[in-house]
């Protein structure tokens, strides 16, 4: 529908398309290698990530269990993994 009112191909903005990242690097002019994708799932967005040529982070209190994570089936590996965001903040 969306596609058929216009009569053009959508420009898709979500993950995992690349719009979003080469906004950031062109407006704010960053490197990708200086930029963390921080999610709680493989498939979205840590394959983002990957795809994106960023570091990734995948936190454990969201949609991705650890038994899902540690899987010989996936395939989908991130840079780091922690428990949940909190992991972020010093104590």
């Amino acid at each position: 529908a969306i596609k058929g009112c216009p009569g053009q191909e959508p420009i898709l903005v979500g993950k995992p398309s690349p719009l979003m990242i080469d906004y950031i690097v062109e407006t704010y002019h960053v490197e990708r290698e200086s930029i963390c994708m921080v999610g709680d799932r493989l498939d979205t967005d840590v394959m983002f990530g990957k795809s994106n040529g960023l570091s990734t982070v995948l936190t454990l209190s969201g949609v991705t269990t650890e038994a899902k994570l540690q899987s010989e089936e996936n395939h989908i590996r991130p840079d780091f993994f922690v428990d949940t965001i909190n992991d972020f903040v010093k104590q």
